[in-house]
């Protein structure tokens, strides 16, 4: 079983910028479901492979996609395949943070936030259809009383958990679903009441 991917320390806004294009957001969810080429990406997407082709040289260059070789041979000419590469990305502390990295960090958390509220509504609306599957939303809220090591130690044991049920490809049972998997924890601000 292959293992997780090391953490990237991610500090350059550029490189945070190649990942929250729209259309690299959109073409990195495509690659999601599986290795594709340009001109499948753009007939999904509704694009030209021109653009498409371009977003994918970008998301190359800065480490979010790898060509996939000519998946078993099916490439027709010059057509190239592209995949995800596995990342496990990790961001500074916003007070060592760059302004140009702080207004791209917030961007990319926003966009983030969004597409998750939008999944979590079409979850939301084809539960009845999933059968089993729709009774699956592990969800837990409260409050901790932490020190900020605390906090960081904290979050790492999560991390070491969402690690060890990290399975790609050929490891992904045949039964198998994608989970949405996330976390957040934030200060609550002094003039807000906590809340469970």
């Amino acid at each position: 079983m292959p293992s997780p991917p090391e953490p990237e320390q991610v500090d350059d806004p550029a490189r945070l910028k190649a990942l929250t294009h729209p259309r690299r957001l959109r073409i990195l969810t495509e690659l999601r479901r599986g290795p594709a080429t340009a001109t499948m990406l753009a007939r999904a997407l509704g694009e030209n492979s021109g653009a498409t082709s371009y977003h994918l040289r970008q998301l190359a260059e800065h480490g979010y996609v790898e060509a996939a070789g000519d998946h078993a041979g099916t490439a027709r000419g010059r057509e190239r395949w592209w995949r995800l590469r596995p990342h496990d990305l990790r961001f500074p502390p916003r007070s060592a943070q760059s302004p140009a990295m702080r207004a791209q960090f917030d961007e990319f958390g926003r966009q983030k936030f969004q597409a998750d509220l939008d999944l979590f509504a079409a979850f939301q609306a084809q539960r009845e259809a999933m059968g089993d599957w729709g009774d699956v939303l592990p969800f837990s809220r409260g409050t901790l009383h932490l020190t900020r090591e605390e906090a960081v130690r904290f979050f790492e044991d999560y991390l070491e958990l969402f690690r060890r049920y990290w399975r790609t490809g050929d490891d992904v049972p045949p039964d198998a679903r994608a989970l949405a998997v996330r976390f957040i924890a934030f200060p609550i601000p002094e003039t807000e009441a906590p809340v469970d």
